[in-house]
């Protein structure tokens, strides 16, 4: 089993940056899917970017596409978003989920219900 926990979230203004870390520990990242999803008040869980277990493959919401970018480091059991010209519909819950990775270690999973694991969540909130 992998536990996960998220940092780097905070209020920002619309605009800024800001790079959240997921640290995985218990297994190693390489073995998963990885992604991040987020979710606003009221709103469903939605999928952010998601990385294959290689970390070769990418797919990106159409709203965060450009702005966003999700990245791995295996050695170090980690996985990142960089968030740029962030924009007050960015606000959310962000979070990141591990797939278990049976499959192609070049294939990705978008969709939140086929996540084994997830972090508890770090708040991003941006200001108009």
């Amino acid at each position: 089993q992998v536990q996960l926990v998220e940092s780097g979230g905070g209020l920002v203004q619309a605009g800024d940056s800001l790079k959240l870390t997921c640290q995985a520990s218990g297994r190693e990242i390489s073995n998963y899917r990885m992604g991040w999803f987020r979710q606003a008040p009221g709103k469903e869980r939605e999928s952010v970017a998601v990385i294959s277990r290689n970390g070769l493959n990418t797919h990106y919401a159409d709203s965060v596409k450009v702005r966003f970018t999700i990245s791995k480091d295996n050695a170090k059991n980690t996985l990142y978003l960089q968030m740029t010209s962030l924009k007050p519909e960015d606000t959310a819950v962000y979070y990141c989920a591990a797939k278990r990775g049976f499959g192609s270690e070049n294939a990705y999973t978008v969709t939140p219900g086929e996540y084994d694991y997830w972090g508890q969540g770090t708040q991003v909130t941006v200001s108009s």
